[in-house]
């Protein structure tokens, strides 16, 4: 009995393969962007998806990605992590490396970057979760509702707190953006 499909493994292995060879430098020293392609599917410009790979971790809202063969510093869109010398601070930043250092992700933006010219992005994980909110999720992040109005960004928020994960357990937890002024 033959089957007409192809399983959704064997395609998504084929989409990261194609997506790596669109990224590579043709014999002609040319590299063909105009198609990103990820799990099976072609994304257009109006939110650019590239497939690329974490080369570095700043902090836990800071990432360097190796993207179309260029290093680019990446700044978690909706979120604001703890900073470094604050509690929760490297815990938010070893979280993010566990789950990406060294892997290749999904990167979904829209071509902003913020005043450090650095890309305003959400890192979806090998797994298909969202690393933006899996911070949240955690209390290893601030909804930066500065800059962002998302609803499920401001939920999750909510059931962190109401759950005393991460930075929520301490009894008076300093936002990130309150930290930077003193």
């Amino acid at each position: 009995m033959k089957h007409n499909y192809i399983k959704p493994v064997t395609r998504l292995f084929f989409s990261f393969l194609l997506a790596w060879l669109l990224s590579c430098d043709h014999h002609d020293g040319k590299k063909d962007t105009s198609l990103k392609i990820f799990a099976g599917s072609i994304h257009t410009n109006k939110t650019d998806q590239t497939v690329c790979k974490v080369i570095g971790i700043k902090d836990g809202d800071t990432f360097v990605l190796l993207v179309d063969g260029k290093e680019q510093v990446i700044r978690l869109a909706h979120i604001d992590c703890p900073e470094k010398k604050q509690p929760f601070g490297n815990k938010a930043k070893q979280f993010a490396a566990d789950l990406c250092f060294g892997k290749y992700v999904r990167l979904v933006q829209n071509n902003k970057y913020d005043r450090n010219k650095r890309l305003i992005a959400e890192i979806i994980l090998p797994d298909g979760s969202n690393l933006n909110k899996r911070l949240v999720k955690n209390g290893l992040a601030w909804h930066f509702k500065k800059y962002s109005s998302d609803a499920a960004y401001a939920q999750l928020e909510i059931v962190a707190r109401t759950n005393k994960a991460g930075l929520w357990s301490e009894p008076n937890p300093i936002a990130p953006w309150n930290w930077r002024k003193h």
